[in-house]
């Protein structure tokens, strides 16, 4: 013997040893002195890197939080941001919201400031530890997440670490927290509670009799029709969903759609802008989508039946949201619509009505196409470039296999992608940034694929754009960036005029609080990463440019384009 004294583990190791065991694969960390343990037992651990998670540095707790979020929605699996006490769960917190909306399960967890003054060794021990403490730290994210927790000195860490785990995947999915205080990490770990095995959460399943109810309906109507946002999310679904609605002719609508519902040259996919034929339907199914229309421009008719699909179809964590509902049947959407189609089976669906509808709505997308397609070759040449534009020039770049990320940049009408599992949008939760971080995150989750962001000017900059630049490159994580640069909050702008479509603010030349100029050249704040950068204005170096930058990315590289565009979304649909 050396004389060596064996080192004791501290909760830290075993702490960051659950998270691995748990199935957590990367922790995005923005360190603080909390993290004092972590940081020792991440040292001790090196020799057994298999043990643990792979930290990343992540400067902003913004950017972490939605790389977390990307990460899931591409890798389908939960992943953990660590952030600083009080002041770093403030700065996530408008990155959780987007994840808690969207039913992304992630293990936020935070330091906490140092219980004690004097007598451990993580003791308070600097001016903050006093300043930055809260009577209710965990308060400031509870309406934001599932469940949160401290862990206690003396509780067997892996049981905490497995309780957060499982409810942040159980149904309806989404975020949890849990805080660390500084001196129960770096105690000696002297419990050794035994985990029981892990057992299968089944997802719910569909009520057989109500599916069969709207079956039925679905024979008995002239004109059902489909609203979805992101059905699309699981890829399965895609394909079940496709062969139904071509089946029995039934339309699709996407409601502010988040990824691929069908492909865009589906026979029955309407688009954002079919919304116009619910006025016809006379059967509405509603398939997970918070906000299928705005009800201070639609209602359905009288007659129509209104029936809601999904995991959460009420939504009920929700303060206030009130569509029609005749029928809700919570469950899983791919094992319905399985369950939907071997029901219709059994069902008389008149061929008349059948007939009537598919010819109907080839007329609808004759037009659509056209319109489409003479808007485009406008777009070539007319200044300044349109969103539209932008959107066909990515579809026609972006490999197989490649994920777009959209935030206020080109819609998904206007991407009109095919492949399902290629687009991630922004939910509904409204907090801006989401793009950034989420591009970084699923490029993180598939390595192998193309990812290109294609995001609004305001949304960049709250992005974080300077810690994502550097996160691209420190990890190694190369992205395509377009940013569809107006020069201006459209969102206030749109928002104003409709509430006063003849008001003042409407008839100003300039509209108060609007405007995003001058312009700061987003091409030089990625350059200081050392990206591929440079500035767009003709419509007609748009290809070429894309062109250049995704070389780039492939080569390694990340890349960025500060694309000069129109106004508003007059594209838009």
């Amino acid at each position: 013997m050396d004389g060596t004294k064996s080192r004791e583990a501290s909760v830290a190791e075993s702490f960051l040893r659950a998270l691995k065991r748990q199935g957590i694969d990367y922790v995005f960390a923005n360190a603080g002195t909390d993290f004092a343990p972590i940081i020792e037992a991440l040292v001790g651990l090196a020799p057994e890197p298999n043990a643990v998670p792979k930290f990343l540095t992540i400067p902003h707790e913004n950017l972490a939080v939605a790389m977390a979020h990307g990460y899931y929605l591409v890798a389908r699996k939960p992943s953990a941001a660590m952030v600083h006490v009080t002041v770093g769960t403030g700065n996530a917190i408008c990155a959780l919201m987007n994840a808690y909306r969207d039913n992304v399960p992630l293990l936020l967890m935070a330091g906490r400031t140092p219980h004690t003054q004097i007598g451990h060794i993580a003791s308070r021990s600097f001016p903050i530890h006093w300043g930055q403490e809260n009577f209710d730290q965990a308060g400031m994210v509870r309406e934001y997440t599932k469940w949160d927790y401290e862990l206690r000195a003396g509780q067997p860490v892996e049981q905490i670490v497995a309780r957060a785990l499982e409810i942040a995947v159980a149904e309806p999915r989404g975020p949890v927290y849990l805080t660390l205080p500084r001196e129960v990490l770096a105690d000696v770990d002297q419990i050794r509670a035994p985990l029981p095995p892990a057992g299968i959460v089944a997802r719910p399943q569909p009520s057989a009799a109500h599916v069969a109810t709207l079956a039925r309906w679905i024979g008995d109507a002239s004109w059902p029709m489909i609203v979805t946002s992101h059905l699309g999310r699981d890829v399965a679904a895609v394909a079940a969903l496709a062969e139904l609605t071509e089946r029995y002719a039934i339309p699709v609508c996407q409601a502010g759609a988040t990824c691929v519902n069908l492909p865009a040259s589906h026979a029955m996919n309407v688009g954002q802008a079919g919304g116009v034929m619910l006025k016809n339907a006379d059967l509405i199914v509603v398939i997970d989508s918070e906000v299928p229309w705005f009800p201070r421009n639609f209602t359905p008719n009288a007659g129509t039946r209104v029936v809601h699909l999904g995991i959460d179809p009420l939504c009920v964590r929700y303060p206030i949201r009130s569509f029609p509902t005749d029928l809700a049947v919570p469950g899983d959407t791919l094992a319905t619509l399985r369950l939907l189609a071997d029901e219709l089976r059994s069902v008389a669906v008149p061929k008349g009505a059948t007939v009537v509808r598919r010819a109907a709505i080839e007329t609808y997308q004759t037009g659509r196409r056209a319109y489409t397609a003479a808007m485009l070759e406008a777009a070539r040449r007319a200044k300044p470039i349109s969103y539209a534009y932008v959107g066909e020039c990515i579809r026609r770049i972006l490999p197989t296999g490649g994920i777009v990320i959209t935030e206020l940049g080109a819609s998904a009408d206007q991407l009109a992608l095919e492949e399902p599992g290629s687009l991630i949008g922004v939910g509904v939760g409204g907090g801006l940034g989401f793009g950034l971080g989420a591009s970084l995150g699923a490029k993180l989750a598939a390595p192998g694929r193309t990812v290109v962001c294609t995001i609004g000017d305001g949304s960049y900059m709250f992005g974080n754009p300077t810690p994502f630049h550097f996160v691209a490159r420190s990890a190694e994580l190369p992205v395509l960036t377009v940013v569809c640069n107006n020069n201006r909050w459209h969102a206030v702008d749109a928002a104003t005029r409709g509430v006063y479509p003849e008001g003042l603010a409407a008839a100003s030349p300039v509209m108060p609080l609007v405007e995003l100029k001058p312009s700061p050249e987003f091409a030089k704040v990625a350059q200081a990463s050392d990206a591929y950068a440079r500035r767009v204005d003709d419509p007609a170096d748009l290809p070429g440019a894309l062109e250049a930058a995704l070389a780039a990315v492939q080569s390694g590289r990340q890349a960025l384009l500060d694309v000069r565009m129109e106004h508003g979304y007059r594209s838009q649909g």
